[in-house]
């Protein structure tokens, strides 16, 4: 649809070379400034700089907002060479498309056909997703590469039809650095040594549990199909390997056609395997809580999780998208190996949280969040819940210094509710303390910066006090 666009766009292109009315022009800058955003957008995400670059200024070229006044006859020349450009590209994206071009017709899984044994054991950290499909290469091959790096979308909707998400490893990692994921989980790695992290197809060849299996391998796709204990104890995954290449003398379409084919087929009777297993569950009831410790019997975890999902939907949706599954998560517990390398907290003068060693992070936090995070920053021995009455002039004294205008009625009842132990004020309060930093970075790190503690003990902040600094 794009294609038909360029030509489009084109023509409005070649037709402002007529005198046509003022109204027209107009409809063709906002046309063009539409369209060249919408491009730049594309070849940003394709990973195409240049390309995304250069129609992000066409489009601010063409927008009407604020009109670049150029002169009628220089305007018909950059009229002329744009529309030069989009035809361009329109022929250079259909031979592109007739040279990797797939069809693909899903064949019933009942069609059976003789299938190799294509069984490889991988040694297992992390679970990998059964729904991906991840290219390896012992060898590589450079026209199949070069098909896989700059036109992804063949095979991610190869992908789509047979139900697998095609991962190519040196794009994923790419991404997840694009995505501030690799920050995430290590927030104490600066841009240079981020950008020295890369990974190469041969990446997942080091796992192996036979490492006589590499000669069986060198370009394709492993399939995680089944999760099983070892004799070691430890976790391996049954991997299948289905070998692709462009030296083999079978179409790209083909063999692609045959490996959707023999997945099928081999997921049918995995399937038929599983028929008649059940599983058992304990249930556990709910045990009875003594209301006046109800904020401490209710303190977990768990609970503050729900607590987030249920109080900061955009802090739940950045953390999800920041944490990984699937082959993504696998890579980076083997890249990025977190060490406890924790940052020093400084409280500011105005009061703001800041980690200099995390790249001078700072943590936002609402004032009375943030009045009860000082608190208990405050008490390195802790503070248990029944206890918070008796800190309720110390909570009151730490507001007035964030909220210098004064007290309100709504900020004092505000206060007694959260030293209220009988209520769960106090819950919500560390849940958002809890998400200010887990939003940030990773929980591994993370949770020696919130309130934390055991039911029935006093709940503190870990970090060793040594490593705060109160301006």
């Amino acid at each position: 649809m794009m294609k038909q666009v360029y030509l489009i766009l084109a023509a409005l292109m070649l037709l402002c070379l007529a005198p046509m009315p003022y109204g027209y022009f107009q409809l063709v800058r906002f046309v063009a400034m539409v369209v060249f955003g919408l491009m730049a957008y594309q070849y940003y995400c394709r990973n195409k700089s240049i390309a995304a670059t250069v129609f992000g200024v066409l489009a601010l070229l063409f927008q009407p907002i604020y009109k670049i006044a150029l002169g009628r006859a220089t305007w018909n020349v950059i009229d002329v060479v744009v529309a030069a450009l989009l035809i361009g590209l329109y022929v250079l994206e259909k031979r592109s498309e007739k040279k990797t071009a797939i069809n693909y017709q899903p064949l019933p899984p009942q069609d059976q056909i003789k299938i190799e044994d294509n069984t490889i054991e991988f040694k297992l950290d992390g679970k990998l997703s059964p729904k991906e499909l991840v290219y390896v290469a012992n060898e590589e091959d450079k026209a199949l590469s070069e098909l896989l790096e700059k036109h992804p979308e063949v095979l991610e909707g190869w992908g789509q039809m047979i139900g697998f998400h095609i991962i190519y490893l040196p794009l994923l990692i790419k991404k997840l650095k694009d995505k501030r994921v690799l920050q995430y989980r290590a927030p104490y790695l600066n841009d240079v040594e981020l950008s020295e992290i890369s990974i190469g197809n041969n990446f997942l060849l080091q796992y192996l549990e036979n490492p006589s299996d590499k000669e069986k391998i060198k370009q394709g796709f492993i399939r995680t199909e089944d999760i099983h204990r070892g004799r070691d104890g430890k976790d391996k995954a049954t991997n299948r390997f289905y070998p692709l290449s462009s030296k083999s003398g079978e179409p790209l379409a083909d063999q692609l056609h045959r490996i959707g084919k023999q997945i099928a087929i081999e997921k049918e009777r995995h399937d038929r395997l599983l028929e008649g297993s059940t599983q058992s569950y304990d249930e556990w009831g709910d045990a009875e809580c003594d209301s006046a410790n109800f904020a401490d019997d209710n303190f977990s975890p768990e609970e503050q999780e729900e607590t987030i999902n249920e109080l900061m939907e955009e802090v739940r949706e950045r953390i999800s998208k920041l944490r990984q599954r699937g082959i993504a998560e696998y890579l980076l517990e083997q890249l990025i190996h977190p060490d406890n390398r924790l940052s020093r907290l400084v409280i500011t003068k105005d009061w703001r949280i800041l980690l200099p060693d995390y790249n001078n992070m700072e943590i936002k936090m609402e004032p009375l969040v943030k009045a009860v995070y000082l608190l208990f920053l405050r008490h390195p021995e802790g503070i248990a819940f029944k206890q918070l009455p008796d800190y309720r002039e110390e909570l009151t004294g730490i507001y007035n210094l964030l909220k210098p205008s004064g007290l309100t009625d709504r900020a004092i009842q505000s206060i007694e509710d959260v030293t209220n132990p009988m209520l769960n004020s106090i819950n919500e309060k560390c849940a958002r303390i809890r998400a200010a930093f887990v939003g940030q970075f990773d929980d591994y790190m993370a949770k020696s910066y919130y309130i934390d503690g055991q039911r029935g003990e006093a709940k503190k902040v870990a970090l060793p006090r040594n490593m705060v600094t109160w301006e």
